[in-house]
């Protein structure tokens, strides 16, 4: 009697489910907004304002500029992902199972997200400005005839932020921002058989997914000076359900569509700038990022494809910066970034808490213009996973450990 394989999953359902966590934050967060954030962990990212790309984090802070400015710029994320002390137990005939080692040290891959900001003060009072980058991503490829078959195979999943943002100063020491957000999520998933289930049913894969969406959401922030020297900022990004709708293959199903609801996290941080002289500053953020939200997943026609119960997660950052001289800016910072799973983890997803150690610099060749380099290196931690899919009669266990290293390069002019 051949087994039953009852799946109906589509989009980004079946990408979270699998392998949503692996660059480098919590939950499949993507912290890729500019290079000069990235060198010092993105502490004080809310509120410094050395360039345009503040206004990702906080709207307020365009109040820091007289001028309009451009940034533009990339990140690359690139994963090291170990799977070890891993056994696959599935079938291997109608009547019997068998086990085999399912260790790799290969499933890393390298993506890149790019990144765009324009600030435009109108006056003394108010500033608008637009933005192009990307809060939630991840990708990960497990190599060809992994022992882990159905809980390896291959995620590419892709977010797009464009935004439009205000801000207006109410005083000499507080400014007000907000701003809406279109978000474009795209999904392409692939997972492979048992080689049993392929011999079943002629099929190599058990499901092969490409589909997209858009939703809109919003952001306010504030900003406080005490002085020039030192400031405050906060933010809030409501991060809607985006509804993704595309075409699903499975193995008893064929092709079919549908549409999934994915909830996002909504995401707000605090932080702090203090320019201690003229040569040193210290800085700090907090960011606190509602994946309790991210509870299940559900589509119109298949109902509720399954169910993650996720934690929220924090992020504690500090930094701080070395004005050198009219040209040249160094900093640092250190953040700890706590994972968004609780109970229920996957080999696909090995979300730990992290530890970032972050450097970069800035150089201005002229004061009009400044190029920003970046770089983090992401510690992981070990963990112990346990998964089992009943329909295919198979499961897996293992201890999963994932770092990550990220560059960035930025641009910025005035102008």
């Amino acid at each position: 009697m051949m087994p039953s394989f009852p799946y109906r999953k589509t989009l980004i359902s079946f990408a979270v489910a699998m392998s949503a966590a692996q660059l480098h934050a919590a939950g499949f967060q993507l912290n890729a907004q500019s290079a000069t954030g990235l060198g010092r962990a993105f502490a004080g990212d809310a509120v410094i304002g050395d360039n345009a790309s503040v206004i990702a984090r906080n709207p307020a802070a365009m109040s820091l500029f007289d001028k309009q400015q451009i940034s533009v710029g990339f990140e690359t994320i690139t994963t090291d992902i170990e799977v070890k002390d891993a056994t696959y137990t599935g079938p291997n005939s109608s009547t019997s199972v068998s086990s085999n080692s399912a260790n790799t040290d290969s499933v890393g891959d390298t993506s890149i997200a790019p990144n765009f900001y324009y600030v435009r003060p109108v006056n003394q009072k108010f500033a608008w400005g637009l933005n192009a980058y990307s809060n939630f991503g991840t990708k990960t490829e497990f190599e060809d005839g992994y022992q882990g078959y159905e809980y390896g195979g291959n995620t590419d999943v892709k977010s797009f932020n464009l935004g439009l943002v205000g801000s207006y100063k109410v005083s000499e020491a507080l400014t007000l921002g907000a701003g809406l957000d279109a978000i474009y999520g795209k999904g392409i998933f692939s997972r492979p058989t048992n080689p049993f289930v392929n011999a079943a049913y002629s099929s190599d894969k058990v499901l092969d997914i490409d589909a997209s969406g858009w939703a809109l959401g919003w952001n306010v922030g504030a900003m406080y000076e005490l002085n020039s020297r030192n400031r405050f900022g906060i933010d809030y990004h409501y991060s809607p359900e985006i509804e993704a709708e595309g075409d699903v293959y499975t193995l008893t199903g064929g092709k079919q569509s549908d549409t999934v609801k994915m909830p996002l996290p909504d995401i707000a941080e605090f932080s702090g700038y203090h320019r201690l002289s003229p040569s040193y500053a210290l800085h700090y953020s907090i960011q606190f990022i509602q994946w309790s939200e991210f509870d299940k997943l559900e589509a119109e026609k298949a109902g509720v494809i399954n169910t993650y119960n996720w934690q929220d997660a924090w992020h504690y950052s500090i930094g701080g910066t070395y004005y050198m001289n009219e040209q040249w800016e160094l900093r640092a910072g250190y953040m700890y970034d706590t994972s968004a799973q609780d109970e229920t983890r996957s080999i696909s997803v090995p979300d730990s808490d992290r530890q970032w150690l972050s450097a970069g610099f800035t150089y201005k060749p002229d004061q009009m213009s400044s190029i920003d380099f970046g770089a983090t290196y992401l510690l992981g931690e070990d963990t112990d996973v346990s998964e089992s899919k009943s329909a295919l009669n198979s499961s897996i266990t293992g201890t999963t450990h994932a770092n990550a290293v990220l560059l960035g390069l930025q641009y910025s002019r005035s102008f």
